[in-house]
C-alpha cells in the first residue's frame, strides 16, 4: 500500500502537537479520543479559553478551535491567532458557506464540520500541520455549484499553478512540476489573488484562495487528492 502522502510531510521526529479549544467537555473528550488513535498526533492541552490553552501548550503545531465559545462567534480571536502564525483548524457546527468562507478569510488553515467523523478530523489536522489545504465534504458541498457573476477569469497556467500549489509543500515543488521558475509560480499565484481582489472577493490566505477556486468551479474537490498524491511522489529525496 502506498504511504499516506500527507504523512510524508509531517516530521517523523515527533508527533504533531494539537491544542483543542471548545466549551463543551463532551466534544473535547470525543476529539481527544479520535486523535489518540493516530500515533502521528498528540493532544498537548484542552480547554475553553484560547489564551489559557495556548499558554499551557505554546508549542502546539495546530489549534483545533470551536468557532463559537460561550455564546459568541470568535472570528476575531481566529484572526488574531492566525496573524500570530498559528495554524488554526476551525471545528464548528456553523456550516453555512458565508461562515466557512469568513473563517478562511480570517486565516483558518481549514474548516471542519462537527458532524464529520474521525477520519476527516485526523486528515484535516495532519494536512494543516504540513501547511496543506484539505477539503472535507461539508466544505466541498458548500462551495461547489455556487455560481457567481464576479468569478474571475484565470488562465490555464494560473489554474494549473494554483491546483499544484494547493497540494504541494512549496512553490518550488510546483516550479519543478511545471518546469518553470519559482518566481513565475509566484507570479501566477499573485495574479490570481489580484483578480479576486479586483472582483471584490479577496483571498489573502492559501485556504481562502482554495475555497474561492472551488466555489467558482476552477478547481474540483476530487482533483485535490489526485494532485496531493502526485506532488508527494515528485518531491526529491533529501
Amino acid at each position: 500500500m502506498d504511504a499516506d502522502p500527507v504523512a510524508q510531510d509531517v516530521s517523523a521526529d515527533r508527533p504533531v502537537g494539537v491544542a483543542i479549544v471548545d466549551d463543551h467537555p463532551v466534544v473535547i473528550d470525543g476529539v481527544r479520543a479520535w486523535l489518540a488513535c493516530e500515533p502521528r498526533l498528540r493532544v498537548l492541552a484542552t480547554g475553553d479559553d484560547p489564551d489559557q490553552v495556548l499558554a499551557d501548550a505554546p508549542d502546539a503545531d495546530v489549534v483545533l478551535l470551536d468557532l463559537r465559545l460561550h455564546g459568541r462567534m470568535v472570528i476575531d480571536k481566529l484572526a488574531e491567532l492566525s496573524a500570530a502564525g498559528r495554524r488554526v483548524v476551525v471545528y464548528s457546527e456553523h456550516t453555512d458557506p458565508a461562515t466557512m468562507l469568513a473563517a478562511l478569510d480570517a486565516g483558518a488553515a481549514a474548516f471542519l464540520a462537527k458532524h464529520e467523523g474521525r477520519e476527516h478530523c485526523v486528515a484535516t489536522v495532519l494536512a494543516a500541520a504540513s501547511d496543506r489545504p484539505y477539503v472535507p465534504p461539508a466544505l466541498a458541498g458548500a462551495m461547489v455549484g455556487d455560481p457567481r457573476p464576479d468569478r474571475p477569469a484565470l488562465s490555464d497556467k494560473e489554474r494549473e499553478a494554483l491546483l499544484l500549489w494547493f497540494q504541494s509543500m512549496s512553490k518550488a515543488s510546483v516550479a519543478r512540476r511545471m518546469r518553470i521558475s519559482e518566481h513565475t509560480v509566484k507570479q501566477y499565484v499573485d495574479r490570481a489573488r489580484i483578480k479576486y481582489t479586483r472582483a471584490g472577493r479577496p483571498a489573502a490566505t492559501k485556504a481562502a484562495l482554495l475555497a474561492r477556486a472551488i466555489e467558482d468551479g476552477l478547481v474540483r474537490p476530487e482533483e485535490i487528492g489526485i494532485y496531493r498524491s502526485q506532488a508527494a511522489a515528485d518531491r526529491p529525496t533529501p
